[in-house]
């Protein structure tokens, strides 16, 4: 893979990368329009898609930090994005263009004051894992193998302006309007800033290792306090392959179900034992052993989840309580999805989106044990997405709606659902974690 000798580091040289692409994109429309006099409609869109896909993740990938971070976090997205953008976007998990050898051994000694192998029996100055914050190096030190993790010059000094640019495309995407959504930007600009900091992802990253390490089938890496720093992290070297790899040729059903209950343990017990919870669920972040172990990486994403938020948010994951409508709308209330200013046309209208939704997002809390392998429960999230994000009538109206907190929690939850369906996970015990 060709490497990167210079990241755009000055606000003006990071939007002069987005207005060329935006010029990119007006030239993809162009040719849409020509498209459409010879091809079918489909055939035409599916093209700009592509097209328009293919420029900006190739801008994106040359920005790193925020600006691709949010590519990743979109790529999650897969009833609201087009499939080219979900594929394409995707890559930012764990594969973009790494710096060159020479670029990272600057870096490194800017962040540590000193060269890798003044700190380090061997270091390889080559890659072996690019991903949108920082990229992973192998190290070996008294004999031990280890991880490297260095972060992209510029990516902290950058989040402020990248979220700035972006912002105009997240609020039409998603149909944000108002005066109060600056409020989900600074939730975000706010994750982005604490997955800088290093220092804050070691000390996260040791806590989650100690309080998790009782749960079966799931592994951590040690981390190195005094190998690291704000912008380096040195931890174990684990041996493993990408969770995706591992799914696209996995047949092996016994692992999968051992699998996914871990990976499925791990969330629950965060979420209401340590109310706190590792929100970026994608593939690049666990590997699994040959022994089909789940192996959980990179905690600089930590979302605490405050009880305002975890009692409601919970309340209505239970059957009855959704079958309830006064309790249901008064939930509603309390998690900001309907708002004291709302018309009664938006009062009905989002209390039955919501409990659509709602009532089929929580099936697997309805029950015992739960089949995540299931194609037709999928298919029917997917659908309501994509419904909804065609909707004439929702579009009219203030897609503002919701705490803050929606963001990381309804993110871990796709992501989470979208992890255990590639796994194929069957039988999986819900309430597990209690007895953990």
């Amino acid at each position: 893979m060709k490497t990167i000798d210079k990241i755009p580091t000055s606000k003006i040289q990071r939007a002069s990368k987005l207005v060329s692409t935006g010029a990119k994109v007006g030239v993809n429309y162009l040719k849409y329009y020509g498209d459409k006099l010879t091809k079918t409609e489909v055939e035409a869109k599916e093209r700009l898609n592509q097209n328009n896909a293919d420029d900006i993740y190739d801008s994106l990938k040359q920005l790193k930090g925020s600006a691709l971070k949010v590519a990743q976090m979109l790529s999650m997205e897969k009833s609201i994005l087009p499939q080219a953008y979900v594929e394409k976007f995707s890559l930012a998990q764990f594969s973009v263009p790494p710096l060159s050898p020479p670029l990272v051994l600057k870096t490194f000694k800017k962040y540590f004051g000193k060269l890798p192998n003044e700190i380090y029996d061997t270091f390889n100055a080559t890659s072996v894992n690019a991903a949108s914050i920082g990229q992973v190096h192998i190290a070996e030190k008294n004999g031990k193998k280890l991880a490297v993790k260095i972060q992209y010059p510029g990516v902290a000094e950058s989040i402020a302006s990248d979220l700035a640019m972006v912002k105009p495309i997240a609020m039409s995407m998603f149909n944000i309007k108002g005066k109060d959504s600056d409020k989900y930007f600074k939730e975000v600009e706010g994750k982005l800033i604490e997955e800088t900091n290093y220092i804050l992802e070691l000390k996260q990253s040791e806590e989650i290792a100690k309080n998790c390490a009782h749960i079966p089938n799931l592994l951590f890496p040690q981390y190195y306090e005094d190998l690291s720093s704000e912008r380096i992290i040195t931890m174990d070297y684990m041996e493993g392959e990408h969770l995706s790899e591992f799914t696209a040729y996995n047949t092996n059903q016994e692992f999968s179900d051992q699998l996914g209950q871990a990976l499925w343990d791990f969330y629950m017990f965060q979420i209401h034992k340590l109310k706190k919870v590792h929100a970026d669920p994608h593939p690049g972040n666990f590997l699994i052993s040959e022994e089909g172990k789940l192996i959980a990486l990179d905690f600089g994403c930590m979302k605490t989840i405050p009880d305002e938020f975890y009692v409601p948010y919970f309340e209505l994951a239970k059957k009855e309580n959704i079958t309830n409508r006064v309790f249901f709308v008064e939930k509603l209330y309390q998690l900001e999805i309907l708002r004291e200013d709302d018309s009664p046309k938006e009062v009905a209208f989002f209390t039955e989106m919501f409990h659509e939704m709602l009532s089929l997002f929580t099936q697997p809390f309805h029950q015992e044990t739960f089949d995540f392998s299931d194609g037709v429960f999928f298919g029917k999230i997917t659908e309501l997405g994509e419904r909804y994000s065609k909707s004439t009538e929702l579009r009219k109206m203030n897609g503002n709606r919701g705490s803050k907190h929606f963001i990381y929690i309804n993110r871990t939850f796709f992501g989470l659902y979208n992890l255990m369906f590639d796994l194929k996970a069957r039988d999986i015990k819900i309430n597990n974690f209690k007895t953990l």
